[in-house]
């Protein structure tokens, strides 16, 4: 049974949250403060959290930086209200994962859980496989159709955090600092005209932009 823990302030939201999931068979904790979101979240280790940013106590940028520096990977979805761009950049350069503005569908929340649940487990695979690739983290290769996609080393480093981390909306800076490294001086250009070299190797839709945030590698439709 996954476990999922909805911070949230407001009651009847946590409530509808609640039953929704409770119904498709989670275990469901919940917090309608930050500091007992934070709690929680520390000691039950959840495999997702549902986190709002507007939060008395401690606010969601806390609790996702805290828990991110647990060393704590569940995913971490944040709810937001529409227009707040500045605070989905934030968030997820604190190592959210993605997003879902209010007001939502419920139906479309629980397809987005499910989703990341799935892509959670297989981060800790060896081998990814999308399409007609398969990317092999031990043999350090891409393959399409058994047949071997060259890439450089840092086509591969890309190819494989963006694989690794499905679904999941990564600024530009996240991927410099994983992928170049934080001693390199590079600017975001540099992502930018790697993606468009590694999209030449494979199909280009995989690799998706973010406008203003940065990219989301998506291969299923």
């Amino acid at each position: 049974m996954p476990s999922i823990l909805i911070v949230e302030d407001e009651p009847a939201l946590v409530r509808g949250l609640k039953d929704a999931f409770a119904s498709r068979g989670f275990d469901v904790l919940t917090a309608q403060d930050g500091a007992t979101g934070l709690d929680l979240a520390l000691s039950t280790n959840p495999d997702l959290i549902l986190l709002d940013i507007m939060l008395p106590r401690v606010n969601g940028y806390e609790i996702c930086r805290m828990v991110r520096e647990q060393g704590l990977e569940m995913p971490i979805l944040m709810l937001t209200a529409k227009g707040q761009e500045e605070d989905i950049i934030l968030g997820l350069n604190l190592g959210a994962d993605d997003y879902i503005g209010k007001p939502f569908r419920i139906a479309e929340l629980v397809a987005r859980v499910n989703a990341f649940l799935r892509r959670s487990k297989a981060k800790q695979a060896e081998v990814f496989r999308f399409g007609d690739f398969e990317l092999n983290l031990a043999a350090h290769k891409l393959f399409r159709k058994d047949r071997e996609v060259e890439l450089t080393p840092r086509e591969f480093r890309l190819l494989a955090y963006l694989v690794s981390r499905r679904g999941c909306a990564l600024p530009r800076n996240n991927i410099l600092n994983a992928v170049w490294g934080h001693s390199i001086v590079v600017t975001p250009r540099s992502i930018d005209r790697c993606v468009a070299t590694l999209r030449a190797k494979i199909e280009p839709s995989y690799i998706q932009t973010i406008r203003d945030i940065g990219y989301r590698f998506e291969p299923e439709p």
